[in-house]
């Protein structure tokens, strides 16, 4: 079994373990009212999508996030989050370091040894979800694990929901489709997005994301025999009929939409093995981008 199966297999327990800590860290996390930054790279960057539309949907704040390297610095900000698993990726550290005085910071990471621990104000430290494969699976759902149950917006059926996942068999001849697309609403855009990169990474697939009601717009025409469509959460109405109408296979999101995103990492390491390749070792990628002065 490889690195990445064994790590998300694993995820129920880190789930349970991160909502456990959420109360001892709420200091660290932002506070209701707050102007809220959430930042990351990759995986970290959806992770990051994900937590601000729940925030804000949560009436906590108004709550952005952005690509590290894209962050609006004349944007003032209350408190800015990074979400970083190795804690060494250069566009979050320079990002930390580039901040105005005042702007609260604090860094969400999996390992303690790294500089991320003296570049942010306050670091809240997921160690027993850090990961051996350079794929992120546990990690990232634990972050923002931690971060639901920081907004009261875990439970346990969460965690069933994610065995669950892990349990039933994928939908029979989904690991044979040519084409992936993932849909989301809401904070699920960015599960969305990240069951896409997982698909890239793992499985070099031919996947998109797109908020559902705008996937009508134009990226349906590539439906077809063939191609799959997955739906994170509740489809708008109508959608499912016209998947199916182009001949595609259409999957819908019943389970809690993170235990959703554990089936799609699934799904990735499915296709990766069935296509021959290491899905520890995706093609041209490291553990950690980090940039050095040319």
């Amino acid at each position: 079994m490889s690195h990445v199966e064994n790590e998300l297999n694993s995820q129920p327990e880190c789930w349970t373990r991160a909502a456990a800590l959420a109360a001892e860290h709420a200091a660290a996390l932002p506070a209701p009212g707050e102007r809220v930054a959430l930042v990351g790279c990759g995986t970290s960057l959806f992770m990051a999508q994900a937590a601000a539309a729940l925030r804000e949907g949560a009436g906590q704040g108004e709550t952005d996030a952005f690509a590290a390297s894209e962050f609006p610095h004349h944007r003032p900000y209350d408190r800015v989050v990074a979400l970083t698993r190795s804690g060494t990726t250069s566009e979050v550290l320079e990002l930390l370091g580039a901040l105005p005085p005042g702007t609260r910071t604090t860094a969400v990471t999996a390992d303690p040894e790294t500089p991320v621990m003296q570049a942010a104000d306050a670091v809240v430290v997921l160690d027993f979800a850090d990961e051996r494969s350079v794929v992120q699976t546990r990690f990232a759902t634990t972050a923002l694990t931690l971060l639901r149950a920081h907004l009261g917006l875990h439970s346990e059926d969460v965690v069933a929901d994610a065995r669950t996942a892990l349990a039933e068999p994928l939908p029979e001849g989904l690991v044979d489709r040519t084409q992936f697309t993932f849909l989301g609403r809401g904070w699920t855009v960015g599960l969305a997005n990240e069951a896409g990169l997982k698909m890239r990474e793992a499985a070099l697939a031919w996947t998109e994301a797109y908020p559902a009601m705008e996937y009508r717009h134009g990226p349906i025409s590539i439906a077809t025999e063939g191609t799959a469509t997955w739906m994170f959460g509740e489809a708008p109405e109508g959608l499912a009929e016209q998947v199916r109408a182009t001949g595609a296979q259409w999957i819908p999101g019943g389970l809690d939409p993170l235990a959703e995103l554990v089936r799609a990492q699934r799904l990735a390491v499915a296709v990766a093995v069935a296509r021959g390749l290491d899905p520890d070792s995706p093609r041209h990628l490291t553990r950690s981008v980090i940039l050095t002065a040319s």
